[in-house]
């Protein structure tokens, strides 16, 4: 187990690459956890899963989604197999006859209620590698970062519509300007020419 405090740092890009570092933290997290909840404990994901549940009983697939951060296709193959091991049951939400609801089972609960002081040991564990006076802090920029993570889609979708749009005003400027080209090129019709009237003169 890594001790608290400051360790030695490597040099090199790796070091000061916040992807890579987040992932080598991530991987600690998740050991840590594994060895909190043991072999046959509930994965993280599972226990994310039947923490939003056991908030609100009826959660369709689209809060669920919002709830946990898990992507949609991974958390359907999730809610499965947890429906499966019988930790969650499902119906027909009361709210969209078309979507599917999920609440927590007996099992389920039975199994989140055992788990939880697992994970909260695991968590003392990891905040325990950083200084007293920085865990708020860390904790603050974790959640900035899950709120950024949260608004991701809906940034993503804004900024699609955005440059749809903007790509449709350049293609009517660019109908304009050919529109006017065509018209510039069009050679200039003559100019119309009255033929004189005849005027018929009588004789005697």
């Amino acid at each position: 187990m890594v001790k608290a405090g400051k360790a030695a740092r490597k040099v090199g890009p790796l070091a000061t690459s916040p992807s890579h570092l987040m992932h080598r933290a991530l991987q600690l997290a998740l050991d840590i956890y594994a060895e909190e909840t043991g072999a046959d404990g509930l994965t993280q994901r599972q226990f994310a899963v039947l923490e939003a549940v056991s908030l609100k009983a009826g959660l369709t697939q689209t809060e669920l989604v919002r709830m946990t951060g898990i992507d949609r296709s991974t958390l359907a193959d999730l809610v499965t197999r947890m429906t499966t091991k019988g930790l969650l049951e499902r119906e027909r939400s009361t709210l969209d006859a078309r979507a599917k609801a999920v609440r927590l089972s007996a099992e389920g609960a039975a199994r989140l209620e055992a788990a939880r002081p697992l994970v909260e040991a695991a968590d003392k564990r990891i905040m325990a590698l950083l200084p007293k006076g920085q865990r708020e802090t860390f904790l603050n920029q974790l959640a900035d970062l899950a709120a950024a993570a949260d608004a991701a889609p809906d940034a993503a979708k804004a900024e699609a519509k955005a440059a749809k749009k903007a790509l449709k005003a350049v293609e009517k400027e660019a109908r304009k300007a050919e529109k006017a080209a065509k018209k510039a090129d069009r050679p200039a019709k003559p100019p119309k020419v009255k033929k004189p009237k005849l005027k018929i003169v009588e004789t005697a």
